[in-house]
């Protein structure tokens, strides 16, 4: 069943978030302190959402890395129970999608509760202040439509983000599998 993003307010700070890494070592927010803009997106193995934009979300990220961009993904999904999103996994999907940011597991859920993540994927992207700029879809593409993978509705975003402009509302929700919370700790 597919799920809306929550729609966070405009302007909300980003949360902190020390993770560790698919790839050894742990990431914070701290890490990113230096770029002009941060796109947090909230992914997952599994998800036919995902795996529909993924390969899209690699090469927007990549294009805009030269530009500011700085991106970081995080997994919430409760592994237990969804053993595809589990960390060999996502480093086989990270050289399929040639995701070039950092990759982290938030095995506690905390970090996607304190972001209101709501699915797969799920995309928040800050200002150099920290300031929630956007959120909201890649692009029209899903799993069961024609739409290109293009990024079009992001890159529209993180243009406006690095002009140091206001994205224009309204932003269309990202859509995508719910994120799969462990029994009992799914958000109030």
């Amino acid at each position: 069943m597919a799920i809306a993003s929550f729609m966070v307010p405009l302007g909300t700070p980003a949360p902190g978030f020390a993770l560790p890494s698919i790839d050894g070592g742990t990431v914070s927010l701290a890490d990113f302190a230096d770029a002009p803009a941060l796109l947090v997106v909230f992914l997952s193995n599994h998800c036919p959402y995902v795996r529909r934009i993924e390969h899209g979300i690699g090469a927007v990220t990549a294009e805009y890395r030269d530009k500011g961009l700085a991106t970081v993904a995080i997994c919430s999904n409760d592994v237990e129970r969804y053993p595809d999103d589990g960390a060999d996994h996502l480093r086989e999907q990270v050289k399929r999608a040639r995701f070039t940011f950092p990759y982290l597991i938030d095995e506690s859920q905390d970090v996607a509760k304190a972001y209101r993540a709501a699915c797969t994927p799920d995309f928040f992207l800050y200002d150099a202040d920290r300031r929630l700029a956007y959120r909201g879809e890649f692009d029209a593409a899903r799993p069961k439509n024609d739409e290109p993978v293009n990024g079009a509705s992001l890159r529209a975003a993180i243009d406006h983000v690095l002009a140091g402009e206001p994205v224009p509302e309204p932003h269309i929700p990202s859509v995508g599998c719910g994120i799969k919370w462990k029994p009992g700790n799914e958000p109030a």
